[in-house]
């Protein structure tokens, strides 16, 4: 999942930033309302942390055009402002949530589990064959069996699991599961696929995932 931050505390979004990779998702940072204007219009976000207050664009102004725009990701608002005039504004702007700073790191990264869940439960369950997605819980299994993945091996059977039976390019993988500083000329997808290939399909009678040579990747509806 991915996650932008929209903070203009270089600190306060350093910490934010790190949290939530620890916790397994892709983040983007941006620093100023046109930053995060230029993001969510190349981006396709899981959840945005805005701060109120920005350089630019409001975050409040950003909420609204973002909302008018048809853009349905959660919003979780971070603010000084503690008025509970200014928390309904907020609200009614289309926010998803509200969170006054300073604040407990372990309850922000609950609110976000918490509104993560709230939209997943909107979303069909997604399986192919016997591999199946738990994106509430954060768990992947195999013939009922759990498997233990990387942060990026999750984000990556969770993108292929959406699209599954279609050839993904890794420019496609790339852009969904990892933020806008990963080095594209790395090896690091190959390895990652190689290694969720072992764990979905080593040592099972038929496979669901498949490299695509020159084009990408396959994650099969049934075991072939």
């Amino acid at each position: 999942m991915r996650i932008l931050v929209v903070e203009d505390d270089a600190d306060l979004a350093e910490v934010l930033e790190e949290m939530l990779v620890e916790a397994a998702y892709a983040v983007d940072v941006a620093a100023d309302g046109e930053s995060a204007e230029e993001l969510v219009a190349v981006n396709r976000y899981d959840l945005v942390l805005l701060d109120w207050t920005l350089p630019g664009p409001s975050g409040l102004d950003l909420l609204g055009s973002w909302r008018r725009a048809g853009h349905d990701m959660p919003v979780l608002m971070l603010t000084g402002r503690r008025e509970v005039g200014d928390r309904v504004d907020g609200l009614d702007t289309g926010a998803d949530d509200y969170l006054t700073k300073p604040f407990d790191m372990d309850e922000l990264l609950a609110r976000v589990r918490s509104l993560l869940r709230r939209r997943e439960r909107g979303l069909k369950p997604m399986r192919a064959g016997d591999l199946e997605i738990d994106r509430a819980a954060r768990q992947v299994t195999v013939g009922g069996e759990p498997l233990k993945l990387t942060p990026k091996e999750f984000g990556v059977i969770e993108y292929l699991l959406g699209r599954v039976g279609e050839t993904v390019s890794r420019t496609d993988l790339t852009e969904h599961v990892w933020d806008d500083s990963f080095d594209a000329m790395s090896n690091v997808v190959d390895v990652i696929v190689y290694r969720l290939r072992k764990k979905i399909d080593g040592g099972r009678e038929g496979k669901l995932l498949e490299t695509v040579k020159g084009v990408g990747y396959i994650l099969h509806p049934s075991r072939t």
